[in-house]
């Protein structure tokens, strides 16, 4: 599965209000011709443009004496720019 879980925040949500665009966690194998495929696809949707980038991962502190103890899983993000007249409604089957 390329798509794993739409970003819902408060910059995303803005960004789909002012510009068309939405955020996906995506397999950070997948290249932008596969997210775009899949997007388009799943949603039923053209996309305009596709543009990824790998968040690293965060490091992990002990609450009690503040030592590093590891790190978060690292993850790809995509930002989906939609043609004109189309959108995605994330809570339709809520």
């Amino acid at each position: 599965m390329i798509l794993k879980r739409p970003l819902i925040s408060e910059k995303m949500t803005t960004l789909m209000d002012k510009r068309g665009q939405y955020g996906f966690v995506v397999d950070t194998m997948s290249t932008k011709d596969e997210i775009k495929k899949a997007v388009e696809q799943f949603y039923a949707v053209e996309v305009a443009s596709v543009n990824t980038m790998i968040q690293r991962g965060k490091s992990r502190r002990n609450r009690r004496t503040g030592q590093i103890s590891g790190y978060t899983a690292k993850y790809k993000k995509a930002i989906i720019t939609l043609k004109e007249g189309f959108n995605i409604d994330f809570y339709q089957n809520i």
